[in-house]
């Protein structure tokens, strides 16, 4: 009755039992959800970067997982596409950014300087007053470098107004916060980002390294993304480095740059920093 109603005047709308039923589900996972970032369920996990030429730990990759008391530890692909385009999306993205910031400040207690990379979704960056929130989850950690945090873009994002998105990101980035293009390769825009967007940094998708070795189109797509990324003179990071012979490949097309399950997964805070003394005292991955 409510949708005929909405959509004018003399007609009539079928009720439709699987919809109805899709409907429900969805708003009771959004109450779910909602209820676990009042209840603090959410934690970060930390996936290492490194420098294959000099065998640096450059940074770390957070990614949110759910630990939900009756599922355990819940992925995200489980739960954040349920949220996407939903105003609960900016409350995590939000909370995410926080909990970075005040995990840079614990390891900075520790001695250890690391940049955590956080995923940003397009509705909550194109937000008219994302910087003006973003200067206060710093003004919070004063103690935390602007630079010591990196928003990863995805390259398939809807971002919608290119030149709106363009100046919110040059206003963070006159801030000090530097930005990554993800998965670039992926989407049907990639140059007019890349050309528009002022990012520092593109992270070839892990879709393209993980079968290079065997297949020469992704192989030319990898050296492509490569190139492009001097000709526009940014930094260029490749995920999904499983083997040492992806490093080498890498190395060679000019990627020193590089993460993924061949150097570590992803892992809870408190595990990082062991990590890195081991690494750093390793020779493994120094191409």
């Amino acid at each position: 009755m409510y949708i005929a109603k909405q959509s004018g005047k003399n007609r009539y709308h079928l009720f439709d039992t699987k919809q109805d039923m899709a409907v429900k589900i969805q708003r009771e996972s959004i109450q779910d959800i909602r209820s676990a970032l009042d209840k603090n369920q959410f934690v970060l996990y930390y996936q290492p970067k490194i420098n294959m030429k000099t065998n640096e730990v450059i940074g770390v990759e957070a990614l949110i997982r759910w630990q939900h008391p009756e599922k355990g530890l819940v992925p995200p692909l489980d739960f954040l596409p349920i949220i996407e385009g939903h105003i609960l999306s900016i409350e995590i993205g939000e909370w995410v950014i926080n909990t970075a910031l005040a995990q840079i400040m614990e390891w900075q207690k520790l001695g250890l300087i690391l940049t955590i990379s956080v995923n940003i979704g397009a509705r909550q960056l194109q937000q008219e007053d994302f910087a003006r929130r973003l200067e206060k989850s710093f003004a919070a950690y004063p103690d935390v470098p602007k630079g010591q945090l990196e928003l990863e873009v995805l390259e398939t994002s809807a971002l919608g107004d290119i030149s709106h998105v363009s100046k919110i990101m040059q206003t963070c980035c006159e801030q000090g916060v530097t930005f990554a293009l993800d998965d670039f390769g992926t989407g049907y825009s990639s140059l007019t980002h890349l050309r528009r967007l002022p990012v520092n940094l593109i992270k070839i998708d892990q879709t393209f390294v993980r079968d290079m070795l065997e297949d020469k189109g992704d192989l030319a797509i990898v050296e492509g993304v490569v190139g492009l990324a001097k000709a526009f003179k940014r930094e260029v990071i490749a995920e999904g480095g499983e083997t040492i012979e992806h490093g080498e490949k890498l190395m060679q097309l000019g990627c020193e740059l590089a993460q993924g399950y061949g150097i570590a997964k992803h892992m809870p805070a408190e595990e990082i920093p062991n990590w890195v003394l081991a690494w750093l005292s390793s020779e493994h991955w120094c191409l």
